[in-house]
């Protein structure tokens, strides 16, 4: 058995022990392959660790960068008490319909709001409305401005909250110091902002599964 096989195997093994499916989360990712969104959403084992994390945090209000079909947006809000929000930021409205539409049926349109447009600008706006702060950030949009949205992150969170970031190994990429891909040194900027920012400590964990090759770092916010 090759080795991407048996990564396939123990997630299915995972997900179906710890994480199997319903209704809500089967037709979320149902729709988002109908309407052509690209498959690149967490998987469920992955969803779970972020209901997980947002449930241990006992985050009341979560940020999340890139929506994509609301699938991650759905795990993250599953663990909000009914006051609790959501804000979630989606370049492109045509996804964000399809998310807006998978969050209603779940039940949690109520408690989240899919906001449209570069998410810089979004959260350059949020920034100015001066939000209570967030619990919890989850960052898994274009990977060129991460480290910018690591910077707004600590701006839109207080100490103990924790900030998410996703698919920082890009293939062991993240190792070359020397590389030219965009995606991979807006990464290694994120991580040498994880590194050396005062009010942060954190990790970064590789992964294997049904996405392959990845991994994510998580930091939390200092006094």
């Amino acid at each position: 058995m090759t080795e991407p096989q048996l990564w396939h195997d123990v997630d299915d093994y995972f997900t179906e022990l710890l994480a199997p499916p319903d209704a809500a989360l089967t037709d979320a990712l149902r729709d988002s392959d109908a309407a052509g969104l690209p498959a690149i959403n967490v998987a469920p084992n992955q969803g779970k660790l972020l209901h997980l994390l947002a449930a241990v945090q006992g985050a009341g209000r979560i940020l999340e960068i890139g929506t994509l079909g609301g699938y991650s947006t759905i795990w993250l809000a599953r663990a909000l008490p009914e006051d609790g929000r959501l804000i979630t930021f989606e370049y492109s409205e045509q996804h964000a319909e399809v998310a807006r539409r998978n969050l209603a049926r779940a039940g949690l349109d109520k408690v989240t709001e899919v906001r449209v447009g570069p998410a810089l600008e979004g959260l350059r706006e949020l920034a100015a409305e001066r939000p209570a702060p967030f619990d919890l950030v989850f960052i898994d949009a274009d990977k060129v401005n991460n480290p910018r949205y690591v910077e707004w992150a600590l701006e839109l969170t207080r100490p103990g909250s924790l900030i998410i970031l996703d698919n920082v190994v890009r293939g062991g990429a993240v190792t070359d110091a020397t590389s030219q891909d965009p995606s991979v040194r807006g990464t290694r900027e994120a991580l040498d902002l994880f590194a050396s920012h005062p009010k942060l400590t954190a990790t970064a964990i590789q992964t294997v599964g049904v996405k392959g090759y990845d991994g994510f770092a998580l930091a939390r916010v200092l006094p």
